[in-house]
């Protein structure tokens, strides 16, 4: 087994024991992103679009990363503060792939980290 751990400025530093990412072979698994602006560590999204394009921009750096972007992506979940946010998520979300939708769940959950509403995590092949 070939593990590597990804890890990229350009998205936020853990905020616990783990990493943004780990490639398996040419499998990576991308943890969940929340909004969190890498340059400063903050979470400065004013409303549900915003935080949501700042979320897909983490993933985006982290498969960059890799040497990946959105036409690897295999697998997402989804994780929503409440799930009257799900169309707007949706929507954004959407704008990022150019073809084949990845499989997907979306779940509403009771809290997130950092208070954020959305949390995204991905796994991606080569």
């Amino acid at each position: 087994m070939d593990k590597k751990i990804i890890q990229t400025p350009q998205a936020p530093s853990p905020i616990g024991p783990y990493n943004q990412a780990v490639l398996i072979n040419d499998m990576l698994f991308i943890s969940g992103q929340i909004a969190i602006n890498p340059s400063n560590g903050q979470v400065e999204a004013a409303d549900i679009i915003s935080e949501t394009h700042q979320v897909m921009h983490n993933l985006k750096s982290i498969l960059s990363e890799a040497r990946m972007d959105f036409s690897h992506v295999v697998k997402t979940t989804i994780f929503l503060s409440d799930m009257s946010f799900f169309a707007t998520v949706n929507e954004v979300y959407g704008k990022y792939f150019k073809s084949e939708f990845p499989a997907r769940e979306t779940v509403a959950v009771k809290g997130l980290p950092k208070n954020a509403n959305v949390e995204i995590s991905m796994i991606a092949a080569k």
